[in-house]
């Protein structure tokens, strides 16, 4: 029997090796499409010999990409950048790569296509990876028809750049920023006057577990009813900066001075960040962490798609605990 392909732009990523994972244990061919073949070779035990093939591919060039999807039944586009640098712009990775793809997913006659977008796209933010992420949507739905567009919350597990980064910072510092537009007011209470100092806790996010974006999009490919549609992923519970903060202090078992830093502090620390060469925080980042990152509701979710999220407090423990102090 003739394995189904499927080609996965940006599969050697954090989610993507979960998508690989999951289309591999559902029998498909899987071609992952990425810029150093070499680095990803270690996807293919994740399959049948033969069954995971890494092959070259950049989303910026047209040729490369219309080769990794000839003959593919599906296509998903999972590439995406945090800050720009050189060539690697938003608008170069998440518009005109997304095009490109939608484009050469179309020609080549794929019956399904996956754009990976987030929660926040909008072509109206003063974020411009917020305006790019839409930009892309209506790329790849422009020139891919019935194409699905997946917008996640902040993604998180073993391998995210989300906790751990929190955790890592809980492990080298004695502070933890908590950015917040609304902190240092006024307060009265029974006891008298007062100063809150963090305002509503920072933005609030709403952490959804890799596996069940990864589930989310082989749904979405295998059942034609579910696919052709905008979804926004979100996990069961909402958090605040602060609140993410206590979960990686709980779980890392590192008592931290929570330090509220107002949102003209960040933009000057983000300034300075943003010439490392991988910045910690940019300033098109502190305008994100402006709005909260949330799903608003009207778009269909993990519910639709049959899954029952994974709450961060099941997964965060086991993979923070290396956090820990040694005993």
């Amino acid at each position: 029997m003739t394995r189904r392909v499927v080609t996965v732009f940006g599969g050697s990523g954090f989610i993507g090796r979960q998508v690989v994972r999951r289309f591999a244990a559902n029998g498909w061919t899987v071609r992952v499409a990425v810029r150093d073949p070499e680095a990803a070779a270690q996807l293919r035990p994740m399959g049948d010999p033969g069954q995971v093939n890494p092959l070259r591919a950049e989303i910026t060039d047209p040729d490369s990409v219309r080769r990794a999807v000839d003959g593919a039944q599906a296509v998903v586009n999972l590439v995406g950048i945090l800050f720009e640098r050189g060539r690697a712009s938003f608008e170069a990775i998440h518009h005109q790569g997304a095009a490109n793809v939608a484009t050469a997913a179309r020609e080549a006659g794929a019956e399904r296509l996956v754009q990976m977008s987030a929660l926040g796209a909008d072509r109206n933010s003063a974020s411009a990876y917020a305006r790019s992420k839409a930009a892309g949507e209506e790329a790849a739905q422009a020139a891919f028809p019935g194409a699905t567009v997946i917008r996640p919350s902040v993604v998180f597990g073993p391998d995210d750049d989300f906790f751990n980064r929190f955790a890592r910072l809980a492990v080298l510092s004695p502070v933890l920023p908590v950015f917040t537009g609304d902190g240092f007011k006024p307060v009265r209470s029974e006891s008298g006057w007062g100063i809150d100092l963090y305002g509503s806790g920072g933005a609030t996010f709403q952490p959804v577990y890799v596996g069940d974006v990864a589930e989310a999009i082989l749904r979405a490919v295998e059942n034609p009813r579910l696919g052709g549609r905008v979804y926004e992923l979100g996990g069961p519970r909402r958090y605040t900066l602060k609140e993410v903060l206590e979960l990686v202090m709980r779980e890392t078992g590192r008592s931290r001075l929570l330090v509220p830093l107002p949102f003209w502090v960040a933009r000057i620390q983000a300034a300075l960040l943003q010439m490392l060469p991988t910045p910690p925080l940019t300033p098109d980042q502190v305008k994100l962490l402006k709005v909260d990152n949330v799903v608003r509701g009207g778009k269909p979710g993990l519910v639709e798609l049959g899954i029952q999220a994974t709450a961060a407090e099941a997964v965060t423990p086991a993979y923070l605990a290396r956090y820990r102090p040694h005993s």
